[in-house]
């Protein structure tokens, strides 16, 4: 069992961070919360998850332990998968997320792609009472500067591509990503994903 991995961020997109670790490069699945977290970091330390099936192994990382019990708890739920936890944390911070299910905000769960109405009553029933609070519950605030940082072609690129990774067709993956930054040229790659998730 891998509790964390530490090394090198040797590449990083919203939805993958590679971890080189002594030489051995990690293919990392990440939230959109954690790559807000590691971005621009030479060392980093993900907590790890570790999915293993008959045709597939996927390691899910995360920038805090916090984050990582969300998930498995998430994972816990019928119905609930390891892409779909991560589509969650990735539309919702662990603040925001810890209070939309300690308030039954179904609503909220529901802007998320891939959960209905039913999915979204069965995560706040099954985790109302088990789900870790979150100390001082802030959202996390996204530094200004990264604003001027990103060209908007980068940003337009880079969340076509984290999209795509989540496995949303290219074609109204364009039209949203388009009509977001032609609203708001300024916002970085990971609003830009947020406000996606919640129109495609």
């Amino acid at each position: 069992m891998i509790e964390y991995i530490k090394g090198e961020l040797a590449e990083v997109t919203p939805a993958q961070a590679v971890v080189d670790c002594h030489g051995v490069g990690y293919g990392i699945s990440i939230s959109l919360n954690t790559f807000s977290e590691i971005q621009g970091k030479k060392e980093v330390k993900l907590w790890i998850y570790e999915a293993i099936r008959e045709d597939a192994h996927q390691l899910f990382g995360f920038a805090s332990k916090l984050e990582r019990e969300l998930f498995v708890q998430l994972i816990s739920v019928s119905g609930i998968g390891g892409n779909t936890a991560r589509m969650i944390l990735s539309a919702l911070s662990p603040a925001e997320l810890y209070e939309v299910i300690s308030t039954g905000n179904e609503k909220v769960l529901k802007t998320v792609k891939g959960i209905g109405l039913k999915t979204a009553q069965r995560i706040i029933v099954d985790l109302k009472d088990k789900i870790v609070a979150v100390e001082g519950a802030v959202p996390t605030a996204l530094p200004g500067k990264k604003k001027e940082e990103l060209a908007n072609k980068e940003v337009f690129d880079e969340a076509l591509a984290a999209l795509g990774m989540l496995g949303f067709p290219p074609a109204p993956t364009h039209k949203v990503v388009s009509a977001i930054l032609k609203e708001e040229p300024e916002l970085p790659v990971e609003q830009v994903i947020k406000l996606a998730l919640k129109r495609l």
